[in-house]
This record gives C-alpha cells, structure tokens and sequence, in this order.
C-alpha cells in the first residue's frame, strides 16, 4: 500500500526518542525545529544530544527504556541499535494509538520519514522506497529552488516590499540561498555595480532591472532616488529586491534604505551578504586573524585619504595596533593610508596584501611592503576594486601558497 503523505504540526506537542545515537542525532534538530517537546531516553547520549538537554532545550532521560515511556506521546521515534528493544518501543507506541518510526526496520514501521529538506519557506519530503533514491531527488529539487531555476511565484500569502539582498564578494556561488531564493521571486530588482550581476540573467523576462551602480568618479545613481525607486515600486504592489554587493550593512549603506523604506511604511527585510573584508582576502589565503600572529583586524573604508575633515577613522590608533587591517576602497589613495601607518608607528616591512577583483576569474594579487606598496601598486595597474590587507597574517599567505605547490607538484 502506498504511503499518505502528511505534514505534522508538533509545536508544543511531545515527542519521545528512544536512543541517543546518530540517528536521532539526524532526527531531534529536525523536531526541534518543527517546535516539538522532545523526551529523549537513553542511558548515553551523543555530544551533541548531551549539550542539548545541558541548554534545556530537549529533555534527556538517562535511562534505557522501559514500559510506559512512551506515554503522553504525539510521536515516537525508536532509534536504538537494538532491533528488540526497537520492536518494543513500536508495540507500546502501536498499543496507545500513537505513530512510530521505526529507524532499523521500514517495513516493521507504521511511519516513514521521508527524505526532507527546506527552501526558503518551501519543505519538501520525498518517499520512493529506496532512500538513497528519495534522497537524490530531494537534492536535486532543492538544488533547484535554491538556485532559482525552480521557483513559482506565491498566490497565496505573494510577498510584498523590499529585500535589501547581501550578494557577497563577486563569485555568484557566494550569494546566501536565501538571498538567491529572494532575488528569484522579485518583481524589480536594483542591482550594485559590485553585485554578483551575472545572476540576472536567470530572472524571468518579465522582471525588471534598474541599474543603481555608483561608478567612482563616474555615473552613480542618487541614493535618494534609489530609496525613491524601492518605495514606489513597493507601494505599486511588486516585489522588489535590491542586490547589493557584499554585505548591505558593512559599508552598504543598507540601513539608510532600510529606514527609508519604513519610514515610508514599506515592509522590508534584509540578508546578509558574505563581505568582501573577510571573504576577498580568504580567496587569497590571508587569513585576517592566526593564532599568535594576530587576535584582531580593524575593517576600514578609505573613500576619504586621512586627514580629510569626513574621516572619523583613528589612525594613530590602526598605525599602533598590531592587528590586521583590512581597507576597503584604499587602492587610489594607498601612499597616503601608507605614510599615515608609518607615522604611527607601523614598521615600513610590515607586509601588505592587494587583491584586486576578489572570486573573480580575473583575480590578482599583489604582495609588497608597507614603505614600497605605493609604486608596487601603480607599476602593476591595480585598479579598483581591491582590497587590502596590511600585517604579519600576510605572511601565512605566502607560507600556504608555498605548501600547496609542494602538494600540487
């Protein structure tokens, strides 16, 4: 007989697992999230089942099972390595009308737990009778709605404003899933000069794009008018998302279009990119922070050089820290950020970093001394945008990059 597909609502409703192996430690995440009370008996539990009920948030009987444990019980997943002890948890659970999953022995099971996943706020469960089969096709749906490629506007309940969507560093395989699934469901989108903009070109032909790109010192769209745009198209009814790279928050301006959108009583939501501060330097091994070489990086944009009456960065204080630096927008104003550290205080060898066209295909990278990086910069024709890191982790750099020759030799 085929199996009914159904969806629980197990909020504030107990379940009872028996067995505190791998596999409820697959099956009680899953529960949690779906809200249930969960009764876990078992005399050893998993670390992670252990620091579950040490947080309160299972309840954690340490005891092996005996007759009646089951009671009170909406659901019940029996998940022992003992086939006998399993048999005994589904009779008790068969005797008071109550479901079981049997983890051991499908066909025994009055339940299955089909293969599941979450997109967005799309969950899928998927049952072939062969799991390895169930759980290649919920992958390949899930792959689907996650990219985009699979996506259906809502009818019921369709969104409405704005997504202000952190698209990450450049690579579009570094968009979060739920700024992707969001920029697939958009009516509008307004797109950054820095935004993964090859994703694009996967929106439906009826949605419509408006460049927002701030080229420096070229053309750039107001920010008033952008805020202008996201609220009209709002109010119009359409869904509007706005790509930005990185993240919205770390030199974004995200908030600004955050608070104008609601204070124009728009609705709006915001994810969180992967930064370029961190992630750039990542894509070419300069790990910001390194056990006993650096315990703390300051992020700085450089848009205004030092000096200038808009700077509100404290630079005696970054030329006399021995922390990494990481500056953003720096590369056209490098000799000025570099004859400021060094009057400071930092060392005129302390190694520095220059990534230009971070994930990109087009990547480049620069290493040079904080006393030469000014001329390294300009005889090489590094163009905006990079970033750059200035301190002793750019060293760790060097040092991988040597092994991995060695590994790939």
């Amino acid at each position: 007989m085929d199996p009914y597909l159904l969806g629980l609502r197990l909020r504030d409703r107990r379940v009872v697992v028996v067995g505190g192996g791998a596999v409820a430690s697959r099956r009680i995440p899953a529960l949690l999230d779906a809200g249930a009370e969960i009764l876990l008996v078992s005399p050893k539990a998993t670390a992670s089942l252990e620091d579950l009920a040490a947080a309160g948030r299972i309840r954690w009987a340490a005891r092996g099972y005996s007759p009646g444990a089951c009671a009170g019980a909406w659901l019940v997943c029996a998940c022992t390595d003992s086939p006998a002890v399993n048999q005994a948890v589904a009779a008790a659970a068969e005797a008071q009308q109550t479901w079981c999953v049997r983890a051991d022995d499908a066909e025994a099971s009055a339940a299955w737990t089909p293969a599941s996943g979450q997109a967005g706020d799309v969950r899928i469960g998927v049952l072939s009778g062969d799991p390895r089969h169930s759980a290649a096709i919920r992958d390949a749906v899930l792959a689907g709605l996650r990219s985009g490629q699979l996506s259906a506007r809502h009818e019921r309940g369709r969104r409405a404003g704005v997504a202000i969507i952190g698209g990450g560093p450049g690579d579009p395989g570094l968009i979060t899933v739920r700024g992707r699934q969001l920029l697939a469901e958009a009516d509008v989108v307004l797109t950054d000069r820095l935004a993964p903009r090859v994703l694009l070109d996967e929106l439906r032909d009826d949605v419509e794009i408006i460049d927002a790109s701030k080229i420096p010192y070229g053309r750039a769209m107001a920010q008033e008018h952008i805020n202008s745009a996201l609220i009209s198209h709002a109010r119009a009814g359409r869904f509007v998302a706005r790509l930005k790279g990185g993240d919205p928050f770390v030199f974004g301006r995200g908030a600004e279009e955050v608070l104008a959108c609601l204070r124009a009583g728009v609705p709006v939501t915001v994810v969180p990119g992967v930064t370029s501060a961190v992630a750039v330097p990542a894509s070419a091994w300069v790990p910001v922070t390194h056990r006993g070489v650096a315990q703390d990086f300051h992020v700085v944009s450089v848009h205004v050089p030092p000096g200038d009456k808009r700077s509100t960065v404290n630079w005696e204080l970054m030329g006399g820290s021995s922390g990494t630096l990481v500056l953003l927008m720096a590369v056209e104003r490098i000799g000025a950020v570099a004859d400021e550290l060094l009057r400071h205080g930092r060392s005129a060898g302390t190694p520095v970093s220059v990534i230009a066209d971070g994930t990109l295909p087009t990547q480049r990278t620069i290493t040079s001394t904080l006393d030469q990086v000014e001329s390294v910069v300009t005889q090489e024709g590094i163009r905006p945008p990079a970033i750059v890191v200035v301190g002793d982790v750019v060293s760790i750099a060097a040092e991988i990059t040597e092994l991995m020759r060695d590994v790939t030799a």
